[in-house]
Formats: C-alpha cells, structure tokens, sequence
C-alpha cells in the first residue's frame, strides 16, 4: 500500500478501499513529469475519493478513455463503483505548456480528450497500459508512448517550476507581492507566468499550500492548536483559517480531524 500525499482527504479511510503506489519518470521525462501514479481499488459500495489538487496538469490513463486533467481549482471529487484501476502522469507545474499549445488556464477546472494532446494512438496506448495491473509495467509502457511525442523544453516552464516548488514549500508566505518578492519577479509578472504555464493563479497557488500543509496536520491525529497554526501559515486569526479550511473541504478543520 502506498503512502497517500498532500491534499489526499481522509487518507487513513481511503487506504481501506485503494491502493496507491507511484513512480519516478526516466531521465528523459524528468523535465517534464513529476512522477507516475497507480490507483486501484475495489469497494462494494460508491466511494467518493476527495483531494486538494496540486498545480498540475494530468494524464490519466483510464476507461472508456484517457483524459488530460487542467489543475482543479475546486475540491476534485472521483466516485469509484466497483474495482478498476487508473494510471496518472503528474506533469511537473508549469512543465504541461509545451504540450498543450496554449495557456494552460485555458485547461483549468477541464477534462480534454488525450488524443487532442498526444495524438490518436492515444487509445491503442491506454488499452495496453490498462491491460496489466503492475505498476512499473504500466509506467513503462505510458513512457514510451510519451517519449517519441515530447516536445523541446521550454526554458521558462522549468523556471515557472521552481518557482511552484518555492513557494508550495513557504505556505506562510501569505500575499502574492511577498511571492512575487521572494522570486525576483514583479507581481504582474507572476500572474502572466502562473496564467500562461501553470492554470492557476499565484493566489490560488499559496492557497492552496495552506491547505494542504492543515490538512496534513490534522491527519496526522495529533491534537492541532488551530490558534498557533493559523499564525504559522499567515492568517489573520484562527477564524481566516477555519472559513478558508471549510470552503475549501466543506468541513471545518477540527471536524475533518475527527
């Protein structure tokens, strides 16, 4: 059983009716993907997965067919019915620009057919990467059906990149003029990069870090002074947290943590 990340909701539930393995990419992918990851689950009734997305954009390798998914700016709620399984490319933020032609706002909160992506053996691809349940099999093949159809890498996606990682790694750092700040770019700079090569802004980026580093407090089942940690993350008071914990999750944290 893999170990569930940040933003999985109610990991400790989830891992009773998934398992979830992940893989690195090949040297050549490292540019652009982040990692593979592995779902498969088998439950006797309707399950609702939930998840604080990341600011990536995803390939997922699934039935009836694979899908591209533009950063999910809301809470991404997956029903699993059954038993099945899928295989996701996480791309590295930023790092799906080459690829998708456009602005990668343009894919935000959307589900795109892969072929318009990668091409219409796309389909032939997802019935062979479906076709075994072995996790390193089904990365492998998804790779070398990615590598032929790699584009040059853009210089700026990897900059844009590092700068994600920068800042999902500060969640106190609170105003988009502080981020823009630490990166060494104006703020109007930062919202044309994070529009152009991310699909979010760098509001909802910081965001976002907040929330995934309270709900991973809370999960961790140790009592949580919410006081304390909302001055941590940068909040105004422990009220900021809740109401931006509870919009975002649909509970307020200390419920979830129960």
């Amino acid at each position: 059983m893999g170990e569930f990340g940040r933003g999985v909701l109610y990991p400790h539930e989830q891992a009773l009716r998934v398992d979830l393995r992940r893989c690195p990419p090949g040297a050549a992918l490292r540019p652009f993907v982040e990692h593979y990851w592995h779902v498969r689950w088998r439950v006797r009734e309707p399950y609702d997965t939930k998840v604080l997305s990341h600011p990536s954009v995803h390939l997922v390798f699934e039935e009836p067919e694979p899908l591209v998914y533009g950063v999910d700016r809301d809470l991404f709620v997956r029903r699993l019915e059954g038993e099945g399984q899928v295989l996701g490319v996480k791309f590295r933020p930023g790092c799906f620009r080459p690829l998708a032609g456009r602005p990668v706002i343009e894919l935000a909160d959307g589900r795109f057919p892969a072929a318009e992506f990668f091409g219409p053996e796309t389909a032939a691809a997802n019935r062979e990467v479906l076709g075994t349940s072995d996790t390193d099999l089904m990365a492998k093949t998804a790779e070398e059906f990615l590598l032929p159809r790699l584009p040059v890498p853009d210089p700026a996606a990897g900059e844009v990149a590092v700068m994600v990682e920068r800042l999902t790694a500060a969640p106190a750092v609170f105003r988009v003029a502080q981020a823009a700040e630490l990166l060494h770019v104006s703020s109007r700079t930062l919202q044309r990069l994070f529009a152009e090569y991310v699909g979010a802004s760098p509001k909802w980026v910081l965001r976002r870090a907040r929330l995934h580093e309270a709900a991973t407090r809370a999960d961790r089942g140790a009592p949580v002074d919410w006081a304390a940690l909302a001055d941590e993350l940068g909040y105004y008071d422990q009220a900021h947290l809740v109401r931006d914990f509870t919009a975002a999750v649909g509970e307020p944290p200390a419920r979830y943590a129960r």
